[in-house]
């Protein structure tokens, strides 16, 4: 058997080449061959790691909300104000690099799958959940230092992350009316006019 470390670094490399294959042709368009072949790795050693296309999907899809949440530590983490946190974590989750894009592309295929899978439905709560409990607890940093209106906090996090997730969908599809410049333009409006007023 495999050293711990080694299944480890084999598990994440599969999952990050179905990541990319999700990304690439869609949920429904992902074949365990197809992740084997982005991986450099044959079939067999896929299917040693995950019996079957919908656990290697969920696992890719716990992959991706993993790594979305990586990314973003160093905001969350920083010593910045909550106006400035709030405004890097916007521009972090902008769909206007290649990583981006491709975790977009996998959050919209979860969506999609989540409609009619429970298990889905409950990494997406989860998901969602820890994401909205980050905003929230920074909008109310924010209100503690007088920065940030009173509003609910929660309420907040729910608007912001729904426009961010409704305007990234449309630059995703290729909006004509719904360019990345203007996504950015839009999202930090948000920020002044609904978060900020005291």
């Amino acid at each position: 058997m495999a050293r711990p470390n080694v299944e480890a670094e084999r598990s994440a490399q599969i999952l990050r080449a179905a990541c990319k294959v999700i990304a690439g042709k869609g949920f429904r368009g992902l074949r365990i061959a197809d992740v084997a072949q982005e991986a450099g790795l044959s079939s067999g050693i896929v299917h040693y790691y995950f019996t079957n296309k919908r656990d290697l999907s969920h696992a890719a899809f716990e992959q991706n909300v993993a790594h979305s949440f990586a990314r973003r530590t160093a905001i969350l983490e920083s010593e910045d104000d909550a106006v400035t946190k709030l405004r890097a974590l916007v521009d972090a989750y902008l769909p206007g690099d290649e990583e981006t894009v491709e975790s977009w592309h996998v959050w919209a295929e979860l969506w999609v799958e989540a409609i009619h899978e429970p298990d889905l439905q409950e990494l997406n709560d989860r998901a969602y959940g820890e994401w909205r409990r980050l905003i929230a607890g920074i909008v109310r940093d924010g209100q503690a230092a007088g920065t940030i209106g009173d509003a609910d906090a929660v309420e907040v996090a729910n608007l912001l992350v729904g426009v961010l997730d409704g305007l990234a969908l449309q630059v995703l599809a290729g909006s004509q009316n719904m360019s990345l410049a203007r996504m950015r333009t839009l999202c930090q409006s948000f920020i002044d006019r609904v978060v900020l007023p005291l």
